[in-house]
């Protein structure tokens, strides 16, 4: 077995804010020689976003602080969402020199697959991140329903480590076959410190005059791409019949259902009281949240959904689906709610009876803000460092 330290390689598809916190904790650590590489530098550099239907470029340093390479990508069409859109047979190289690779990018890229032969030929320790926290397909494909249980339990037991992000991902991946002695439950977590900071240095009427939103109005917020999956027109359908008096409905994100959204607001009659906002970048984010009273997330596939994080880390209750991942984090009547996925009633008595007691909302908020106290990069880190030092073992013996 290898000494520490252990020679790590994290291949991931592309920098993302959430996620680069994890890779500079884990440079922290003196038991990792940690190197990330990058088959892609979308969102460093400009790039659209076919599912937020907009460019985007991160206004926070997503390269600083840990080491990183980029990968040449070979793929003759390059670009996210497709399977030949990454291919760096680099990785291959990469691999040689590493104890153990640590695969970030999933199985639906190319680069994946070069990644697992590499380690099987030089024998190192391979480990791979799955975020599922069900094993249904994001685009509602019966094929893929019925090929997932035949393809997937193959795949999986190529692993010496599987991280998944919820305790759901557990029961997920082991119904596959795969040991429960081989899954690594690694909290999807983003930057709490960051994140508590910035919620610390704003005020929430001076965050409502920045949105050009009504200072004393309830506010519920749905942060999320605009996607058949995250079923934003449940939001507003329930909106619409809770009819909490002078309430908004505010939307931040983008995608192809925006312009449907705003047309059946005016055919429901709450068109005056609906916002769109838009992408809206990492550093105005808080602010957003701050300026709301509720979070909604109403995807009926979400693997975890780190928006709940966030807005809890602002101190902001959530009302979430039966199918979000982070519905972990909620208790329900506690520190937010839960309600069956497409119950549009249900969710609108959420709606009703939150909306109409915003202090309570408040203290849930506060709530919250404090269960995130044991669920950070810190527990993640610590975890992803169990799984290495257990795969590694587990070669050896």
């Amino acid at each position: 077995m290898p000494t520490p330290p252990y020679r790590v390689l994290i291949v991931a598809t592309h920098p993302i804010p959430y996620i680069v916190p994890l890779f500079r904790l884990m440079a922290a650590q003196p038991q990792w020689k940690l190197q990330v590489a990058f088959c892609c530098l979308a969102g460093v550099e400009s790039y659209r976003d076919p599912e937020f239907a907009t460019q985007i470029q991160w206004d926070v340093p997503v390269l600083e602080g840990y080491p990183w390479v980029e990968l040449p990508n070979r793929s003759p069409r390059p670009g996210l969402g497709r399977f030949w859109g990454l291919v760096n047979p680099q990785v291959l190289a990469r691999v040689a020199e590493a104890d153990v690779v640590l695969v970030y990018t999933g199985y639906v890229y190319a680069t994946f697959w070069l990644a697992l032969l590499a380690a099987k030929w030089h024998r190192k320790a391979f480990i791979f991140v799955t975020d599922a926290s069900s094993s249904a397909p994001r685009d509602r494909a019966t094929w893929k329903s019925r090929l997932k249980p035949l393809l997937l339990p193959p795949l999986f037991r190529q692993a010496d480590g599987i991280i998944v992000s919820s305790d759901f991902g557990i029961e997920v991946v082991a119904d596959l076959g795969v040991p429960r002695d081989r899954i690594f439950m690694t909290p999807s977590a983003t930057d709490n410190d960051w994140w508590l900071a910035q919620a610390a240095t704003l005020d929430h009427k001076i965050a409502r005059q920045h949105w050009d939103l009504p200072l004393d109005a309830p506010i519920v917020l749905f942060c999320a791409k605009l996607q058949f999956w995250k079923r934003p027109q449940d939001i507003l359908r329930a909106f619409a019949q809770a009819g909490v008096p002078d309430s908004i409905l505010l939307y931040a994100g983008d995608g192809s259902l925006r312009a449907e959204l705003a047309a059946e607001a005016i055919a429901l009659g709450v068109g005056d009281r609906v916002r769109f906002l838009g992408f809206v970048n990492q550093t105005q984010l808080p602010a957003v949240y701050v300026a709301a009273d509720l979070l909604a997330l109403c995807s009926e596939y979400e693997p975890f959904g780190v928006v709940v994080n966030e807005a809890m880390l602002c101190a902001r209750p959530v009302v979430v689906s039966d199918r979000v991942g982070g519905r972990q984090l909620v208790t329900a009547g506690e520190n937010g709610f839960v309600y069956p996925c497409g119950d549009v009633a249900a969710l609108a008595q959420v709606l009703q009876d939150g909306l109409g007691d915003r202090d309570r909302l408040a203290q849930m908020g506060l709530a919250a803000r404090e269960r995130m106290q044991t669920w950070s990069p810190r527990e993640n880190v610590a975890e992803q460092l169990r799984a290495v030092e257990t795969s590694l073992a587990r070669r050896e013996a």
